[in-house]
């Protein structure tokens, strides 16, 4: 049978300016089995608390320099030191000391001169209450360390699912492939440009991912056709919006949650003129309007069987001052703003993803 470990005395600390004081209550409590410490003042009370928690003070009042009302404010006005519980020492029993005491926020009080019995029985309440404390700490800290570890496996989940649906996109087209990895990180790294959290900038990463999902609903007729589409074709290409919102509902993962978003309004437009809803400025979710940019960016730099690729300064020119397909107002202004200003970052990521590729490790290591 395994033995729990030997839990080690608990450590009280004495604060009195009077030798002879700290002498009595340091006999009485090593005599019951406590680790006593001894200080003759506020200042070296709180540098001994510093050093080596206690699990209990027993803070004379009247002190010079600092008494004991201001030791433990100070005490319980830190967060790592808040939770030791106090004891004030007084020479009188004065209504007035208590109350400003407990205002401070001491536990408890003993009057001078001391009672063993009474010492005893308080220490004793009050490091049961420690203890109690401790042990609740250790249990959350225990079981926030599990549900962390929890979270972090199921989002390694999520990521290798997404994974996996970009794999099945890029068995459709190659290129797909490719432009899912840059346009990761393109939105990441505009995310950052506007100032939007790490959560955000992790989930935009792995969410831009699905866009065009959707695609895998086309026919390759239609999908890999070489040469422009008709207009009936482009009219079955646009419900790849619709179809990847389909296959992305059902699911509590903020990661697929925006995938959805992202997957169904990336082709809406600021002004109101996009697919498939007409939606417009801010009735378009942000990481939908973040991606628009992006995905323009990327289809203008790559080469599809109707054209040629853009340089960066030609795509860059496009968005920023239009042509006779695109115009600055289907952007969100602001984001269309921050990407002028961060432009040089895009045509980095082209540079370096354009023949890199993708793998749940290598989305995980980037994000």
């Amino acid at each position: 049978m395994i033995m729990p470990p030997l839990k080690a005395p608990a450590r009280i600390l004495i604060v009195d300016d009077v030798p002879a004081n700290i002498r009595l209550l340091e006999r009485l409590l090593t005599n019951e089995g406590y680790h006593v410490q001894g200080v003759s003042s506020g200042a070296d009370a709180l540098k001994a608390i510093a050093s080596t928690p206690p699990d209990l003070v027993l803070l004379d009042v009247m002190m010079p320099h600092m008494n004991g009302f201001e030791v433990t404010e100070q005490l319980k006005s830190a967060v790592t030191t808040s939770h030791i519980p106090v004891i004030l020492v007084t020479a009188a029993d004065d209504k007035d000391v208590h109350v400003k005491g407990l205002a401070a926020g001491a536990e408890d009080f003993l009057t001078k001169p001391i009672k063993t019995p009474e010492l005893l029985l308080r220490v004793r309440n009050l490091l049961r209450l420690k203890d109690n404390h401790d042990t609740l700490e250790q249990h959350r800290d225990l079981l926030e360390r599990r549900v962390n570890e929890r979270t972090e496996a199921l989002h390694h989940s999520y990521r290798d699912s997404i994974y996996l649906l970009t794999q099945a996109a890029e068995l459709r087209d190659n290129e797909t492939g490719l432009h899912i990895k840059r346009i990761s990180h393109y939105c990441q790294a505009l995310a950052a440009s506007l100032g939007l959290d790490k959560d955000f900038q992790e989930q935009i990463f792995f969410a831009s991912a699905m866009h065009d999902i959707g695609k895998i609903g086309i026919p390759d007729a239609i999908l890999l056709k070489q040469g422009p589409l008709t207009a009936e074709e482009w009219q079955v290409m646009r419900t790849h919006t619709t179809l990847g919102a389909e296959i992305l509902t059902g699911s509590t993962s903020s990661y697929i949650v925006m995938g959805k978003d992202i997957a169904l309004s990336h082709h809406e437009r600021w002004d109101g003129s996009g697919y498939p809803h007409g939606l417009a400025g801010e009735d378009i979710p942000l990481a939908a309007r973040i991606m628009s940019v992006c995905d323009v960016y990327d289809a203008l730099r790559s080469q599809r069987p109707y054209k040629k690729p853009s340089d960066h300064i030609k795509a860059l020119k496009v968005l920023l001052v239009g042509d006779e397909r695109t115009q600055p107002n289907h952007f969100d202004p602001n984001i269309l703003a921050a990407f002028g200003k961060m432009s040089s970052k895009f045509a980095q990521i082209y540079d370096a993803e354009q023949h890199a590729p993708v793998s749940p490790q290598a989305m995980t290591k980037n994000a």
